[in-house]
């Protein structure tokens, strides 16, 4: 006990925005900035300019950034726990993963992390480059492992099917374009460019995003500054 406060107190002490230090010395949470609710533009504007972006400049992005993409796609937007995107009976079977590349942005060291709604916070899954795997996965299209970041949308059938039924795989999958249309018109606010692929392989894919065993994996999303 006293050797993991004093880890706490180490890692405060260098300026590391954690949430949770968990079994093991296990996964660290990164907090997100507070996301906006207000922007400079609307939302005809944002479907007015909304393409489908295949070629990114070499830029990083912020992390006020990336936490105004993950809430709008998926975030908590109320008090009593609603999201951003709706879920058939609330059951909420979806999952974000994040892919970071090196210097993808400012001050997040590269690796897969997943999105923890309830915190709006990063949760590291595995360290390191993984763009090249999930390009590889997404049958080696090699712009895709050219963004600055990667979002992964991915599904839990069985959560959904425990208040779905029968319908839970077509709950499932709409509520995975709402929010991969969510990350399009974020991006687009934001003047950034955001691209979509469906054609991948399952299984390469989810090994190379260390995903739980349940989960689907459904869109492969990079995001970075248009060239």
């Amino acid at each position: 006990m006293k050797i993991m406060k004093i880890i706490l107190s180490l890692v405060m002490a260098l300026g590391f925005s954690l949430v949770n230090l968990t079994a093991g010395f296990g996964a660290q949470a990164i907090k997100l900035p507070v996301p906006a609710t207000k922007g400079t533009v609307s939302l005809e504007e944002a479907l007015q300019n909304r393409r489908s972006t295949r070629k990114f400049a070499n830029r990083s992005l912020e992390l006020a950034q990336i936490s105004q993409l993950l809430w709008a796609a998926d975030g908590i937007n109320n008090p009593q726990g609603k999201r951003t995107a709706p879920s058939g009976r609330a059951a909420y079977p979806i999952d974000l993963y994040l892919v970071v590349g090196e210097r993808g942005v400012t001050n997040l060291a590269p690796g897969v992390y997943r999105y923890v709604v309830a915190d709006q916070a990063l949760e590291l899954v595995a360290p390191g480059e993984f763009r090249p795997a999930v390009a590889k996965a997404c049958n080696s299209q090699v712009w895709i492992g050219e963004a600055p970041v990667i979002v992964v949308i991915t599904g839990d059938i069985k959560r959904s099917a425990a208040k779905n039924g029968d319908q839970a795989a077509l709950f499932t999958h709409l509520e995975a374009g709402f929010v991969g249309q969510n990350i399009f018109l974020q991006a687009g606010a934001l003047n950034l460019g955001a691209g979509v692929a469906g054609g991948f392989k399952d299984k390469p894919l989810a090994q190379a995003l260390k995903l739980p065993d349940n989960d689907t994996p459904f869109m492969v999303m990079p995001v970075g500054h248009k060239q």
